[in-house]
């Protein structure tokens, strides 16, 4: 055998490469469209992060919707009287704010009570700040399950919707843009716990927890 022909012998088919290439290929589209498809859950997706950060990269965790979460808490306590207002949470989006009906409005009414403004106004501060610039606020109704029927509120769903919108309204007014902000109402369907026992019977303390305005605050 000639030297020339044991070099040839010698040298590696790298055709395998091409069929590799397409398969990784193929799976980076499917991964992409599996993201696509599902639905991220934020202030998980931020804890995992931040703890990748922490031990892969040796960097400080940022966990930004775990900051707007405690600035408005500190920002609720520092309004006098708010204790039993509003509690503030997480879900899978951001940052939740129930901000209790029996403190916000007067039964059966969606004008807000003069005593809550300035909470109001200390929340919608934190809001402004630039570094939750790219951050929305979704706005719900909610009421527990007394039926409502009168000539201004047909229904649940219209007191849900107008204590919802007058939220909104107070929080433009205090120099919220209005772009960054949106107005769902859920009326009685989407209680935070039951209100009833399975026998019917009603659940007072239940009931008040479900009347609430929510305010969702996520990432645009």
């Amino acid at each position: 055998m000639s030297l020339f022909e044991k070099k040839q012998s010698q040298e590696v088919d790298a055709s395998w490469m091409e069929t590799y290439g397409d398969m990784v290929t193929l799976l980076l589209c499917f991964f992409i469209m599996l993201a696509s498809i599902s639905k991220i859950d934020t202030v998980l997706f931020e804890k995992v992060q931040s703890g990748m950060t922490s031990e892969i990269g040796k960097q400080p965790p940022q966990r930004p919707i775990e900051t707007m979460k405690q600035e408005l808490t500190q920002a609720a306590a520092n309004v006098q009287g708010s204790d039993d207002a509003v509690d503030v949470g997480t879900d899978d989006r951001g940052v939740v704010l129930n901000l209790d009906s029996g403190a916000m409005f007067d039964p059966g009414s969606a004008n807000i009570k003069p005593g809550m403004m300035p909470l109001l106004k200390e929340l919608v501060g934190t809001f402004q700040q630039p570094r939750f610039e790219n951050y929305r606020l979704e706005i719900q109704g909610h009421t527990d399950n007394t039926p409502v029927k009168t000539a201004q509120f047909p229904s649940n769903f219209d007191l849900a919707a107008a204590r919802a919108l007058a939220t909104m309204r107070a929080f433009a007014a205090l120099g919220m843009k209005e772009e960054k902000m949106i107005v769902s109402a859920y009326g009685q369907y989407a209680p935070r716990v039951p209100n009833t026992l399975e026998d019917g019977t009603p659940l007072p303390a239940n009931q008040s927890l479900n009347r609430r305005v929510a305010v969702h605050v996520f990432p645009r």
